[in-house]
């Protein structure tokens, strides 16, 4: 496996495309499915991918048709890299780890890492060593649980999900945690998409959207807001296409001309492939980073103008008198909005924005959909508590075709929360653990995934159990979040693969390789299944087709029960070896603590789930008040100062979450180099800088701190004035670790102030 080398840097530009998708999205996934693997499993595992019965993707969490409407290939190209990325037939052994040291993997980069293949068999660091050695499950385990029973606190143990793990064993890991004593709950939701929960929960009761794909087809007019669905999410283009087929107008607001969003092929019908495919955005909004509240707020304040122009015409005052508070309030303060500030927020002239006003106005029904684009700024929760505002002006919250429709990223974020897998789930919650596994769970709050990394780098953590996912290239402020995880006496990491997280160690360190979501997964009672929820609340199962990677790997939920209960023994007594026996043991008691999930077992095994049911779709509002809440946001945006940038980390369409497969992101023109930074033409020559210059990215802070990713070279691109891009995790360091979004505590990582400097040379923007 060692032969696996990284592709040299050797950047090439071409135009970047203007459509996403067709022939040559087929023709990537296939090949790369094919480098990984041998042709039978690939077919294998592609015509099961997403069918009713087979293997939910273990990518993007966006939704599947209704059984029977489903594509034989329902999957897009990066659902077929993913599944096979860990479908590979390559193996990480003990032979791997004896011939190369921590030190020497720790220089390696992500793409080398992942490369090597799955990993097969329990290891461990011990203290002083340099190089992981092969452990037995029960030492490990039994290892793992002595160092949490020896804990002063169980305040000083993280317990840290990805959104790739499945409801059944995030119930159990959350049990566990509450169990053992603490709420110490940090996940990925927390450095990406807290804010969306965090405005949505205050303005309207639930912090998850509230439409179907059926709303979306139906819908008059749709926003694409903050977020890229033809390299993110795919399989949204088709949703957008059926869109636009049944008469539907999309409005895309992004600081870069997405190629998606241009005009989509279809791979699965003759017309993607050979044709010219579908227009998708009818009108593109090049917004200028951060700018996206004060867009929201000028489109609100010209809808209560029109009203005021011919009253009863616009606003729906049946919907905002007996479903809403707030109202009178909120029109006060919009009435303020000032046009010289939007237009220098947005970077947009006022013809652009009352273009967007009046196809609003000739729509009915309204949705809005968004990504990181908005959750990763400092004024992440204003700007979606505008946008709510905005849609409730009209009514267009809680009836079909209309509603919020924040995407997640990741394949069961959102099913991860639901199960309890949050720092500060609500009393309710905890009480109905109380009453089915007859344990009081401690009502204080946990730290979430940035206080987490301070705890552990003040050494008030000590233990750190991730399962799945990369939380060390996940995470903002690399530099001390790497010197914060080798502070641990113990870090642990439940993996299908080798990645980064597994280099920085603690003084202890333990992988403990288990199935992956494309595995078959086989217990006492005979083959199980797991179930997951969607980016839309549905819940599905999800079945393993090929033969495990090792005989020696566990399931996520085999491991978790086996370590509960060398950890707690009988108190309190949970029946842990009946969870790892049966998952339906685990699914009779989901239905007993979480809403919604009633008779779970039955209704799940149903060809394509359930759907949980959202109040909000009911026009019930949770809210203190039981009703929507308009709210007033102060105008603000972000402060460049002369000479610098607003940079956003963002990936690359050859990569998923923290993991490149090539070197490429080829809707964008950019091939052999992913240390680029994308700038405005006009931006580069007023910065005294050519095409290709080599420059360092320095991030300037409010307290006069400077971070430093260096080596990248500046590509002249079609960014809006004054908004820059580069691809994450390479430019986290540039993210400190006290940077984040008011309310939610989400980094802030498309919002970083950034001085480029010729490297080897003078600063440009100092």
């Amino acid at each position: 496996m060692s032969s696996i080398e990284d592709p040299g840097d050797d950047l090439s530009v071409s135009p970047p495309k203007t459509w996403a998708t067709g022939l040559p999205a087929v023709t990537h996934a296939l090949e790369y499915s094919l480098s990984q693997t041998s042709p039978r499993r690939t077919a294998l595992t592609l015509l099961n991918i997403n069918q009713a019965g087979g293997i939910d993707c273990p990518g993007c969490a966006w939704p599947e048709p209704a059984p029977g409407e489903r594509h034989m290939n329902e999957y897009c190209e990066n659902g077929a890299k993913h599944i096979n990325d860990e479908a590979t037939s390559r193996r990480v052994t003990r032979d791997f780890f004896r011939a190369h040291s921590i030190a020497e993997l720790d220089g390696r980069s992500d793409y080398w890492l992942n490369q090597q293949g799955r990993l097969t068999e329990p290891m461990v660091k011990r203290p002083g060593a340099t190089h992981y050695e092969p452990i037995g499950w029960d030492e490990a385990l039994d290892l793992l649980a002595g160092e949490l029973r020896r804990l002063d606190s169980p305040d000083e143990a993280l317990f840290y999900v990805s959104g790739r793990l499945n409801n059944e064993a995030a119930f159990l890991l959350q049990l566990f945690a509450r169990a053992y004593g603490t709420n110490n709950l940090p996940d990925c939701s927390n450095m990406c998409h807290e804010s969306s929960g965090s405005a949505l929960t205050e303005t309207l009761g639930v912090g998850k959207g509230s439409v179907s794909l059926e709303d979306l087809h139906d819908a008059d007019l749709v926003f694409v807001v903050g977020q890229n669905p033809g390299t993110n999410h795919p399989r949204m283009l088709s949703a957008l296409e059926e869109t636009k087929r049944r008469g539907g107008q999309v409005v895309a607001v992004n600081t870069l001309p997405e190629a998606g969003l241009m005009r989509f092929k279809h791979p699965q019908k003759v017309r993607g492939l050979l044709g010219r495919g579908t227009p998708i955005a009818d009108q593109f909004l090049h917004i200028r980073a951060g700018g996206d509240l004060a867009l929201f707020q000028a489109l609100n304040r010209l809808l209560l103008e029109a009203e005021d122009a011919a009253p009863g015409t616009v606003l729906d005052h049946a919907f905002i008198e007996s479903c809403t508070t707030g109202f009178e309030e909120f029109a006060r303060h919009a009435a303020k909005t000032d046009w010289d500030d939007v237009l220098t927020a947005t970077g947009l002239t006022r013809d652009e924005i009352e273009q967007v006003h009046a196809r609003v106005l000739r729509s009915e029904k309204i949705i809005v959909c968004w990504a990181m684009g908005l959750t990763q700024h400092k004024h992440g929760v204003p700007t979606i508590r505008e946008v709510v505002n905005f849609l409730l002006l009209r009514g267009n919250v809680g009836r079909p075709g209309a509603g919020v429709c924040p995407v997640r990223g990741h394949s069961n974020v959102q099913g991860d929360r639901t199960m309890g897998v949050w720092e500060r789930m609500p009393q309710e919650f905890l009480d109905s653990l109380e009453r089915e596994f007859g344990f009081t769970p401690p009502a204080h709050h946990g730290l979430d995934a940035v206080n987490a990394i301070r705890a552990m780098h003040e050494g008030r953590a000590k233990v750190f159990l991730g399962v799945a996912g990369n939380f060390v290239r996940a995470s903002p402020d690399s530099a001390v979040t790497e010197k914060a995880m080798r502070r641990c006496r113990l870090t642990a990491h439940i993996s299908t693969k080798l990645n980064r997280s597994h280099t920085v160690c603690g003084d202890t360190a333990l992988i403990l390789p288990t199935l992956g979501r494309s595995d078959r997964d086989v217990q006492a009672t005979g083959e199980q299944f797991v179930t997951v929820e969607d980016s839309m609340s549905e819940v599905h199962a999800s079945r393993g087709k090929l033969p495990p990677a090792s005989p020696h790997l566990l399931s996520e939920v085999a491991i978790i029960s086996r370590l509960a209960r060398r950890t707690l023994g009988d108190t309190p007594p949970l029946p842990w070896e009946e969870f790892e026996k049966d998952y339906g043991t685990i699914r009779d008691r989901i239905s007993r603590v979480v809403p919604g999930f009633e008779d779970f077992d039955a209704r799940v095994a149903r060809p394509g789930g359930f759907t949980l049911p959202n109040p909000v779709n009911e026009r019930v509002f949770p809210t203190p008040s039981g009703r929507a809440v308009f709210t007033c946001n102060e105008f603000t945006m972000p402060h460049v100062p002369e000479g610098h940038l607003l940079l956003q980390t963002l990936r690359s369409h050859d990569q998923w979450n923290t993991v490149w497969y090539a070197p490429n992101d080829r809707y964008r023109g950019i091939h052999g180099a992913r240390r680029v930074v994308l700038v405005n033409p006009a931006d580069l020559e007023a910065l005294g800088l050519a095409d290709r210059d080599l420059v360092h990215l320095v991030s300037v802070w409010h307290d006069g701190r400077e971070r430093r990713a260096e080596n990248f070279r500046a590509v002249a691109y079609p960014t809006s004035r004054g908004s820059a891009a580069a691809y994450y995790p390479e430019t986290n360091v540039l993210v400190p670790l006290d940077s984040v979004a008011d309310i939610s505590n989400c980094p802030t990582s498309k919002g970083v102030v950034i001085r480029l400097e010729r490297a080897g040379g003078a600063a440009w923007g100092a």
